[in-house]
């Protein structure tokens, strides 16, 4: 999913704006976003100011990633390999962005079962680049780090929005079943097996987002999801503690000599 330099440094801001302005009239309009929640609650369903609450600096950062992708200059050998690490993501943040902007606007019509779709397009969107596209992480790199960030916010904060419209959408007004939370502790365990700081926190932080958003609706539930909070957290920190992050080729990053990104052709 390749993309020119041109047509990226005016791709990803135009799905930046798109997306805060969809969010814009999802705060502002009537009915908003969040009175549109308040009648529709399921079992995943989070408490709605931890969404804002992670939206809020993740687009600070967006922001930072954003300014790289529009100053650094593919003409200049040192840094078009830094650019390249941005670009490579472009396409798939704009297909985010867009896809929760299209969101917004089903959402607040209360059409969760179309909502649904653009979230799904959107968390595997994400998913499906962090575990497959992604390049490991160059810590002497900023435009690596930020991607990095920006890429597996977007994925984590994509898992949450998958449980939660997608249990609204289809089983609003019920309970979690046995199933269901036996699914979510296997599911949550593998992945924070498998993740980095970076989504192994996000993934804890949808943990306890779903846990206090369920206190006011099924308490025995919501104890439950702060135990799998606290079992994930222990397994992230474990997992990267007994393996650094930065030792390593396999460890998913990769600590490089600033030479070795210069010209990256």
């Amino acid at each position: 999913m390749g993309m020119s330099y041109s047509t990226a440094k005016w791709v990803a801001p135009t799905a930046f704006l798109i997306d805060f302005a969809a969010q814009q009239y999802g705060l502002l309009s009537t009915p908003n976003m969040k009175t549109i929640h308040d009648r529709n609650l399921s079992f995943f369903s989070p408490q709605p100011y931890f969404i804002g609450g992670f939206f809020f600096p993740q687009q600070l950062v967006q922001l930072a990633w954003l300014y790289r992708l529009y100053k650094l200059d593919p003409k200049k050998p040192g840094e078009r390999g830094e650019l390249d690490q941005i670009v490579d993501f472009v396409p798939y943040y704009s297909i985010g962005n867009l896809c929760i902007a299209t969101w917004m606007v089903f959402w607040n019509s209360e059409r969760l079962d179309i909502s649904n779709i653009f979230v799904f397009i959107n968390s595997l969107t994400q998913l499906y680049y962090i575990t497959a596209k992604l390049p490991a992480m160059n810590t002497n790199s900023t435009s690596s780090i930020l991607t990095h960030v920006v890429s597996k916010t977007f994925a984590g904060i994509g898992v949450l929005d998958l449980l939660h419209n997608g249990s609204v959408a289809y089983a609003k007004d019920q309970p979690a079943t046995t199933m269901v939370k036996a699914l979510t502790g296997v599911g949550f365990g593998l992945a924070s097996v498998a993740s980095d700081w970076i989504f192994g926190g996000c993934l804890v932080y949808d943990l306890v987002a779903l846990a206090v958003g369920q206190s006011s609706l099924d308490g025995s539930w919501a104890k439950l999801l702060g135990a799998y909070a606290v079992g994930s957290a222990a397994i992230v920190g474990a997992k990267n503690l007994a393996r650094p992050p930065y030792n390593g080729p396999n460890s998913g990053y990769s600590k490089t000599a600033t030479d070795d990104m210069i010209d990256r052709v």
